[in-house]
């Protein structure tokens, strides 16, 4: 019981972040929530979260959606979703694995997103082949992990530089990889009883973060909370490292 009321309090804070700045919600949440709850209930359940979380703020923020990077984001990635949720199946046995998987993809791109982010020198027009195999990679540890935020803010931090365009369109494509995933995973059948009844206490604890986020979002900038986002990925990477 302890441990699902520390589920929902992990719920709550990360999608706070998710909220404020489009992003980080689920890569947060993962590796609090697979040692609270288990990877096949925490995966199910975050990506439901993430998809609502999503259809929130672009019911506030749809028309600052870039409708061109949205439509490349979205085609690109999908082809790696289905390989995550092929993948997904084949390393079911490697709960370790996994983990540590998750654990260093976390670590790594946080301090390369933020890196990327804050260095003061002129940044170099990336080339688009590489473009497209991030776009792919972030498809697929999406697909297995529900979380390829770190991945998508590198390639989303170059070509969304506006923070309204990038929280909104970031959502927009959230909502179209979570709805995939949540399609396998009802016809997977992933969600047992057990698992619907804290994904309805789960949507709660979202719904209060949701109000929380979107007030603190109208009065701090996108900068200061992507300072706190890198540290808590940080954080939680090698919680997930020492599990």
């Amino acid at each position: 019981m302890l441990n699902k009321i520390l589920f929902l309090i992990v719920v709550f804070f990360s999608n706070v972040i998710q909220c404020i700045t489009g992003f980080a919600g689920t890569v947060l949440a993962m590796p609090f929530s697979v040692m609270l709850v288990g990877f096949d209930a925490a995966r199910p359940i975050l990506n439901v979260l993430g998809l609502l979380a999503s259809v929130f703020v672009l019911t506030v923020g749809f028309r600052y959606v870039d409708k061109r990077e949205f439509v490349k984001i979205s085609s690109v990635t999908a082809v790696g979703i289905v390989l995550g949720v092929f993948l997904k199946d084949m390393l079911s046995w490697f709960d370790r694995a996994l983990y540590i998987m998750l654990g260093i993809i976390v670590i790594a791109f946080a301090v390369i997103n933020a890196v990327s982010f804050y260095s003061k020198k002129e940044r170099k027009k990336t080339n688009p082949i590489f473009e497209t195999l991030i776009l792919i990679a972030a498809g697929t540890v999406h697909g297995i992990f529900v979380c390829g935020g770190p991945l998508l803010v590198a390639y989303a931090s170059k070509k969304l530089p506006d923070k309204e365009r990038f929280r909104s369109t970031l959502s927009a494509v959230w909502i179209i990889l979570n709805g995939i995933i949540a399609v396998s995973d009802v016809l997977g059948g992933s969600f047992t009883g057990e698992t619907l009844t804290l994904t309805f206490w789960s949507v709660a604890a979202l719904a209060a973060a949701m109000l929380v986020g979107n007030l603190i979002y109208k009065k701090m900038s996108r900068k200061a909370f992507l300072n706190l986002t890198y540290v808590l990925m940080i954080i939680s990477g090698i919680s997930l490292l020492l599990k």
